[in-house]
């Protein structure tokens, strides 16, 4: 059991957890991600590590309510518990010097590509950071980015705040002004990355893309994650999450990510008309794990 320390909104639907894990703590790198289930009777998610404090012994996760467990989750607060967070699982991200590495992140994407641009500045490159979102309120992490990176960039899909625009018209201006970019790390929606691939693509700048596909069991076992990487099947969990922009086969990522979305739809709803309910039912099962160590320890 994993107890919350912190939970707060960063955004309309988007929560940063502070989450008792210190194994993991101690070994998280930048890259990496944990499977999380909140009860015994939960699905297993993916999220990835925002960041670690080892000597406080916590991990910072961000989660954005898109299915039913996400808005689950979203619905704890500091002092509750989640039943299983396993990791550090997945490659860490290559960080060496490069020289100029552009680091974009869209959406709740920015939670993921951050840890690597801090990194990545730590080793030593020269880190710009492109943030997207669709409006002025989802962006995040600004503050932390910024602290990391040489220059920031913000862009919005509504120009409500940053730049109006998509990503990839920031990251075109840079190469079409000579900037001299040797790496471009995207995270993202898959729309999104795809994009940004088909604009370096011509460049010759290499890029990486992180995906985060359908995972269960995140050891490789079960073949939910599985990705096309120039023709060859791959797995997210252990062989990513982190691969080649340019050798990854968008369209059949896109076609797996979607291929349970009438069922999730219809969790979403059930979760919505009793979600009092399950949110009470997780910290049940909590307690009870909870008086069930107590009890072990005696």
């Amino acid at each position: 059991m994993f107890r919350i320390r912190r939970a707060e909104f960063l955004a309309p639907g988007i929560k940063r957890f502070t989450i008792e894990a210190p194994r993991i703590a101690r070994k998280q790198k930048a890259g990496q991600f944990v499977i999380v289930r909140l009860h015994d009777h939960g699905e297993r998610i993916p999220l990835t590590i925002a960041c670690s404090d080892p000597e406080r012994g916590t991990i910072d996760l961000i989660v954005q309510s898109i299915g039913k467990t996400t808005y689950l989750m979203n619905s704890l607060e500091a002092g509750d518990a989640i039943l299983d967070v396993v990791g550090p699982l997945g490659k860490p991200s290559d960080v060496s010097l490069h020289g100029t590495v552009v680091v974009i992140g869209g959406g709740v994407g920015t939670a993921i590509a951050y840890p690597t641009a801090a990194a990545m500045k730590r080793a030593g490159n020269k880190v710009i950071s492109i943030i997207g979102a669709r409006t002025k309120e989802l962006v995040i992490l600004e503050e932390e980015v910024r602290a990391v990176s040489d220059a920031t960039y913000v862009v919005t899909d509504d120009g409500s705040y940053g730049d109006k625009g998509l990503v990839t018209d920031k990251l075109k201006q840079l190469i079409q002004n000579g900037v001299p970019i040797h790496v471009v790390l995207a995270i993202g929606p898959v729309p999104m990355m795809r994009a940004v691939a088909e604009t370096t693509r011509g460049e010759r700048i290499h890029t990486i893309v992180s995906l985060n596909s359908i995972m269960v069991d995140g050891t490789g076992m079960c073949g939910g994650c599985r990705v096309s990487v120039e023709g060859k099947s791959e797995f997210a969990c252990v062989d990513g999450p982190e691969f080649d922009a340019h050798k990854v086969d968008f369209a059949v990522l896109a076609k797996r990510n979607t291929m349970y979305r009438d069922m999730e739809h219809e969790a979403l709803e059930e979760f919505k008309a009793r979600a009092a309910e399950q949110v009470e039912e997780v910290r049940r099962q909590c307690r009870l794990e909870a008086a069930s160590a107590a009890g072990g320890q005696q």
